[in-house]
């Protein structure tokens, strides 16, 4: 009689595992159908083009990629809110940029302070704690910190596509990383929740961290100096660097991912690559090429040529957000 009934599930419930749809929140079309294509050639042992699963690596730009980067980027806005946090006990930042105008509001001269404000408001914001102390610092942040367009929590603005993208590609033998220009140490503290990655396979900008006591106590303490930037040829230096191997896949969305998706490219495998084009203004921002955060335009002239996906937003997803109705 159990195996009757053990008998009677299989055939209930199979036809409905076999109709299980991969990338559901993704229209079918070319782009869906190229990213399986990929998959299934590269781990069918019959293919000549078959990967061994300890070479199935696959690595994701974050900032516009996996999570939203308009109207600025999240790390940015994390930095504005520190500014604001700290400014009682820095009155000098009332006559100092980009500390001036970050206190007025003014967004459009804070972008104009051009990268060396932008690197004196990340060394202001993020150094002089220890790595436990700013962990906690980001972890309180996300807690609390709204979207300023959806008014959504900043971890409820990553893309369910790419999420279901994350997990596919696992569920096919591949690690997935992210490889951002980020800070490593703003991402760490969330990306496990967000995407199903373990802080060791987050690899991002860093700031000199030095081995230190505190009260007889060993402990991490972050410096004002930067000592990595993981971005443009950055990227396949850092992913040499900390995964030694060549990934066969790669997503980005701007020409920060430039570098990453050539190198990736031009292994002897043959990688795939993708551009998450962001054409939809209606659920997102619609931006490219005249954008402060996140341009594309040299990977975008290049994709066709180069053989690289550029997914179209507004026509490849069926929905952004998982909040979404």
């Amino acid at each position: 009689m159990k195996i009757f009934v053990r008998a009677l599930l299989i055939v209930l419930f199979l036809p409905l595992a076999a109709m299980a749809e991969d990338l559901p929140s993704w229209n079918d079309g070319k782009s869906k159908q190229a990213i399986i294509d990929f998959v299934t050639k590269v781990t069918d042992q019959n293919n000549p083009d078959y990967v061994k699963p300890e070479d199935r690596i696959a690595v994701f730009d974050n900032d516009g990629t996996l999570w939203t980067e308009q109207p600025y980027y999240v790390q940015l806005g994390f930095a504005l809110d520190r500014v604001k946090t700290l400014a009682p006990a820095h009155p000098e930042w009332k006559e100092k940029e980009p500390f001036k105008s970050i206190l007025q509001g003014d967004l459009a001269a804070v972008a104009k302070s051009g990268e060396k404000g932008l690197v004196d408001l990340v060394m202001e914001t993020h150094a002089g704690q220890t790595t436990d102390e700013f962990a906690k610092i980001v972890q309180d942040w996300f807690a609390t910190a709204k979207h300023p367009k959806t008014g959504k929590p900043y971890t409820d603005m990553t893309y369910l596509p790419m999420r279901e993208l994350l997990d596919y590609l696992r569920a096919h033998g591949f690690k997935t990383y992210i490889v951002s220009g980020g800070g490593v140490e703003f991402m760490r503290p969330v990306t496990e929740a967000l995407y199903g990655i373990p802080p060791e396979q987050v690899i991002g900008s860093t700031i000199v961290t030095k081995y230190t006591l505190s009260a007889d106590v060993p402990v991490l303490a972050r410096e004002a100096k930067i000592e990595f930037v993981n971005d443009g040829p950055g990227k396949p230096v850092g992913i040499n660097k900390f995964i030694g191997r060549r990934p066969i896949f790669v997503a980005g969305n701007s020409d920060g991912d430039y570098e990453m998706m050539r190198w990736v490219t031009s292994g002897k495998q043959h990688g795939f690559a993708m551009l998450v084009h962001h054409t939809d203004a209606d659920r997102e921002y619609a931006y490219d090429r005249d954008s402060a955060f996140g341009k594309l335009d040299k990977a975008l002239n290049e994709a066709e040529r180069r053989n690289w996906l550029v997914v179209d937003m507004k026509a490849d997803w069926k929905k952004i957000f998982a909040f979404e109705q």
